[in-house]
């Protein structure tokens, strides 16, 4: 059943919740490192969902999930969140929020990029445009604007964050290929996703958790990065009469993230920065456009 009111109270409350995120990995970096970042805040998020699933009534497609299921979803799970957050953490770890933050929101123009093999789509020139003033604003924010001398603040940084955005990319392709419940698909993959960020944890760091102001980010950051948010993200896109009327939402979320940058990390945000956000939101915007109008996937 519709409802466009519910729809606009649980886009906003995502949106919001998004914002602060940013904001909650620098904390959370401060004590923890990437790997045990992204096994407990894995780990938060699983038991989250674990409870959605009971809370829902939803055990009973929990208990049917066969072999195959089983195998889908550790897929998924190695992609996100283990392989996602593993690559997107670590961006955090080395380049200032501000940063790291829009260059991981380009994962729309990398969608459109990886559906020309994979979905072997044809690309528009509103498309090729899109890719183009987005990957400007790329530029715009990892050269802190000075495109000419094309010198990166951060090139491994820079690499990293927009690793992550193509590997969310492929990560939302399988994904939506997957018509499971999904509250019980999102529970299974961070199941998963917890197993190998645990694994890897064990391998290359020692698993501790530390009780503190980044303790707190870490299961804030696994409660409303990884999990209670995407459900109710879901829950606005079920109740919205059309898509778009919620979709737009998400452009606000990376402009609002840098209050929290400024005002709590303490980080000055460079005009480098807001430059190249808007050429990045405006590619965005824009292949959102052409989508209608070409058989490229649509974000939303």
């Amino acid at each position: 059943m519709k409802n466009q009111g519910k729809a606009y109270i649980y886009a906003i409350l995502t949106v919001l919740l998004w914002s602060t995120v940013a904001t909650a990995f620098k904390i959370a970096l401060r004590e923890f490192d990437f790997y045990n970042f992204v096994c407990f805040s894995s780990l938060t998020a699983a038991i989250a969902l674990f409870a959605a699933v009971i809370f829902s009534g939803k055990l009973k497609e929990l208990r049917a999930t066969t072999y195959r299921d089983l195998a889908k979803s550790a897929f998924l799970g190695f992609l996100n969140p283990f392989a996602y957050y593993l690559v997107l953490f670590k961006a955090y770890d080395i380049l200032p929020a501000q940063e790291a933050q829009p260059l991981n929101y380009v994962w729309p123009i990398m969608l459109v990029l990886i559906s020309i093999p994979l979905l072997k789509q044809k690309i528009s020139w509103l498309s090729l445009m899109a890719i183009i003033v987005s990957f400007t604003g790329v530029l715009v924010i990892s050269t802190h604007g000075k495109l000419l001398d094309m010198k990166f603040s951060n090139g491994q940084g820079a690499a990293l964050a927009l690793g992550s955005s193509l590997i969310w990319a492929f990560f939302w392709i399988f994904s939506m290929k997957d018509h499971r419940d999904e509250t019980v698909k999102l529970f299974l993959s961070f199941a998963f996703g917890f197993i190998f960020s645990l694994i890897a944890c064990l391998i290359f760091s020692k698993p501790a958790f530390v009780f503190s102001y980044s303790g707190l980010a870490v299961v804030y950051a696994g409660l409303f990065e990884m999990g209670i948010t995407f459900l109710l993200w879901s829950k606005a896109l079920k109740y919205s009469v059309t898509t778009a009327r919620v979709s737009n939402f998400i452009f606000a979320s990376p402009f609002l993230s840098l209050i929290g940058i400024y005002f709590v990390i303490g980080e000055k945000i460079l005009p480098s920065t807001i430059a190249g956000l808007i050429l990045i939101v405006a590619g965005i915007v824009l292949q959102q456009y052409a989508g209608r109008k070409s058989t490229i996937p649509r974000i939303k």
